[in-house]
């Protein structure tokens, strides 16, 4: 027989490194203090402090205070609505059944609408409420709304204090180290992407290479965000964070933009590949020799002074490598604070969001109709535990309408509850039972949660279902002040729960959310309207702002199942995105000759009659490439220097352009269908 999995090196206890030790030990202190606080607090369930312990437990400072704030808010917000609903409908069933549903598909709107910790706050607004007032359904006495109200938010508060509190105690890694180490590490990474992707061959890596840079680009905000909670030097710096965020961003459209420019360049220079490769590896030295790198640009300069693709390469390259330098250079003033004291930085807005309206107010439509019928249901069967049903279909409801697969998620929690289930029936009929002293409780319960901490950490396949048992665990166990063991109940109440994600999986599954397609082409339909506005004399966005917006439209289905739409918005993102930012350098393009200048007017011209918002006109396409090409080849013949400048700015315009030429049309039902490359 074989004993080895006994040996203390193989188990979890053995296996944790002290990092996993300390993020164990101060969350399960933090749950177990709450649970004690609440109970000598004489709450009538001190699990929920528990639970809002294990809820807000980050692994870094500024997570847990982001997180505390977003559930405060949501939980007063939340109590307070339910106060105000069930105070004033609970004498009529059905005008509170569609008070709460109006309310819950409010939440699950502003969830959908909203990102980050707004999003939060109105997720714990919406099962806040529901958790306090649909018990409500069973009692007699109105009065006691008020006192259910606030057991319930000083419950939050307490697992929120406790939270905090440990993190004081057994600190972990830094916010800021955390951020600085992420964005020197995404720093290097672009190098490495620019060498993949400036090879003249396409092959499914990059595509996919390209979707993970600009996701982590964007989850590089969210590291931006808890550090700005967790030290006033971050907040200092807010202003060089973004702005170091927004030319991350611009350095991964330029990548794309100098490979238009390879693959539609079949005469390059055959030294071109070998002096990018090495300028890549210059730059890659922690303290870069600029000069160096200088002499390596200027042995790329055309030779030829017409040769306007030679141009258009050498100054986007060099304006990559500017660039680049430039942010190592901000990254390194970062690490060692050598900034000055009242030097916040340029001003530098966040990166813009994109919110689907269509889909957010699906959502709320969802969770209305579903806590509706639910209500109705409960209300004509007279179940008691009823309640407990609604609760965990509005919890299912809002939480998961964000979810870029629910039914996946809501299965995970339909496993979570028959596992709580029985480990709870175990727990309370065969120890809780016998237990007379709060004390001898905890001496099970925190080895118990310091095991599933780490188990969580060691086991990243299944960490989202270690995580759920560690939060539901509280309310399936159910401590309250004072016990209570009726079997009953106990058996009436687990089931109601199980039932209720049940019906929430019914839901999604009859009102299921809007396709990868449908969401590609909502997408990819904002995306061509951003544009347009982008050609027009006083666009609403910026440059930068656009280029945000555009890749957080792309990263909105960076979790999609279907490739296709993955891919084909990706596509759209990047021939825009180069397109707007030659927009933006025919603008700022300056020239004392009025041909030239007239030149560079119809071909704005040129962009307003081949896209729309529908799609792409296919006709003056054609037209548009073969008078830019005609341009170029005029212009490059020209004795003004300028107007080989010009020449490279329509090359690009040009290479930007050729990517659509397989794009459906404007007239296709199908818009924003796949196609191959």
């Amino acid at each position: 027989m074989n004993l080895s999995w006994l040996e203390w090196q193989r188990t979890p206890w053995g296996k944790a490194t002290s990092n996993q030790w300390r993020y164990a030990l101060r969350n399960s202190i933090a749950m177990c203090l709450a649970l004690t606080i609440a109970y000598v607090l004489d709450l009538d369930e001190p699990y929920w402090a528990m639970t809002s312990a294990a809820v807000v437990s980050f692994p870094t400072p500024g997570g847990v205070i982001s997180k505390s704030l977003g559930r405060v808010v949501g939980s007063l917000v939340g109590a307070s609505a339910s106060l105000m609903i069930a105070g004033s409908t609970l004498n009529d069933p059905w005008f509170f059944s569609l008070s709460m549903a109006g309310w819950l598909a409010l939440c699950t709107w502003s969830a959908s609408h909203f990102h980050n910790n707004a999003a939060y706050a109105a997720q714990l607004a919406g099962y806040t409420a529901a958790i306090i007032a649909f018990p409500m359904v069973n009692m007699i006495e109105p009065t006691q709304l008020w006192d259910i109200a606030q057991a319930r938010v000083c419950e939050v508060l307490i697992g929120i204090a406790c939270g905090g509190l440990m993190m004081m105690v057994l600190p972990s890694t830094s916010d800021g180290t955390t951020l600085l180490v992420s964005l020197k590490t995404m720093h290097a990474r672009l190098l490495e992407h620019a060498s993949l992707l400036w090879k003249p061959e396409t092959t499914d890596a990059m595509r996919t290479a390209h979707q993970g840079v600009i996701s982590q680009i964007l989850t590089l905000n969210i590291l931006r965000i808890q550090a700005f909670w967790s030290h006033y030097r971050f907040r200092r710096y807010n202003n060089r964070l973004n702005a170091i965020l927004h030319q991350q961003l611009r350095l991964t459209s330029t990548i794309s933009g100098i490979r238009r420019l390879i693959i539609n360049w079949p005469t390059a220079p055959a030294h071109i590949a070998a002096l990018q490769e090495q300028i890549l590896e210059a730059m890659s030295h922690q303290q870069p020799d600029r000069y160096h790198i200088a002499r390596l640009l200027a042995l790329c300069l055309p030779e030829k002074t017409n040769d306007y693709r030679h141009l258009a390469w050498w100054r986007r390259f060099r304006e990559f490598c500017q660039m680049y330098l430039h942010v190592s250079h901000e990254l390194l003033a970062l690490e060692n604070d050598r900034h000055d004291q009242d030097d916040s930085g340029p001003k530098a807005p966040s990166l813009t969001r994109y919110a689907d309206i269509t889909e957010a107010l699906w959502n709320g439509l969802r969770t209305f109709v579903v806590i509706t019928i639910a209500c109705a249901w409960t209300i004509t069967a007279q179940w008691d535990s009823g309640g407990s049903a609604l609760t965990m279909i509005a919890i299912s409801c809002v939480l998961y309408s964000t979810s870029p697969s629910p039914h996946q998620s809501l299965s995970l929690l339909m496993r979570t509850l028959i596992l709580l289930s029985l480990f709870s029936f175990a727990v309370k009929f065969g120890l809780m039972i016998r237990i007379t002293e709060m004390w001898e409780f905890l001496l099970f319960l925190f080895p118990l949660l310091c095991l599933m901490q780490l188990m969580k950490l060691q086991q990243p396949k299944i960490a989202g279902l270690w995580g759920q048992l560690i939060v539901f665990m509280g309310s399936f166990i159910a401590v309250t002040n004072p016990p209570d063991y009726d079997f009953g109940d106990f058996l009436n109440d687990n089931l109601a729960k199980i039932i209720g994600v049940g019906l929430a999986w019914l839901a999604f599954s009859i009102l299921r959310p809007g396709s990868d397609d449908r969401k590609s082409r909502r997408h990819i339909r904002a995306l061509r309207r951003g544009f347009i506005d982008q050609l027009s004399r006083r666009p609403a966005l910026s440059e930068f702002a656009f280029e945000s917006l555009v890749y957080h439209h792309v990263h909105q289905l960076s979790q999609a199942k279907k490739e296709t739409a993955r891919r084909w918005l990706l596509r759209w993102g990047v021939v825009l995105l180069n397109c707007s930012h030659v927009v933006w350098a025919l603008r700022e393009w300056e020239s004392r000759s009025d041909p030239l200048s007239q030149v560079r007017d119809v071909c704005m011209s040129t962009l307003r009659e081949v896209m729309s918002v529908h799609g792409v006109q296919k006709k003056p396409l054609h037209v548009a490439l073969s008078e830019l090409q005609r341009y170029c080849e005029v212009l490059s013949r020209h004795h003004d220097p300028a107007a080989v400048e010009l020449a490279a700015l329509i090359w690009r315009l040009y290479c930007s352009l050729k990517q659509l030429e397989h794009a459906p049309t404007a007239d296709d039902l199908a818009d924003g269908a796949p196609v191959t490359t």
